[in-house]
């Protein structure tokens, strides 16, 4: 069986690399899955996604002249974030027995929570190396 452009099949994983992983294909071929092709997400380590020996679905993104198979993971399956869908209709217990202002109260705490969570999240990805403050000046 051979593989075209375009087609999602199911392969198995032979090799883990800094770069991707090596999918054995059916038919006997092999392909190769980029770092940038593993996840929807951000991916450091391609170990942390794939394992040896795990069967994946693999969409084929081109073939080479040459015979090389570029694949993807991420294109194989839908991106999952979708908007969360809120019952508005239906309320908590909790809710129903507070006033208008002890629900305003209760959502600027859980806001001004969020928010400072927000700001320590940020206040690490501004800091580089050995906690010196990255900058542009270099």
């Amino acid at each position: 069986m051979s593989v075209s452009v375009g087609e999602i099949v199911e392969g198995t994983v032979t090799g883990i690399t800094n770069f991707g992983a090596f999918v054995s294909l059916p038919g006997g071929k092999s392909g190769l899955v980029h770092i940038s092709e593993v996840s929807h997400d951000y991916v450091e380590k391609v170990s942390d996604y794939l394992k040896k020996d795990e069967k994946i679905k693999v969409k084929v993104l081109s073939i080479s002249s040459d015979g090389k198979i570029s694949l993807s993971v991420r294109q194989a399956k839908p991106k999952t974030s979708k908007p969360v869908e809120i019952d508005w209709a239906k309320q908590d217990d909790r809710q129903k027995n507070m006033s208008f202002e002890d629900m305003l109260n209760s959502y600027l705490k859980d806001s001004s929570e969020k928010m400072d969570q927000i700001k320590t999240k940020d206040g690490r990805k501004s800091y580089g190396v050995k906690g010196k403050k990255a900058s542009n000046d270099d």
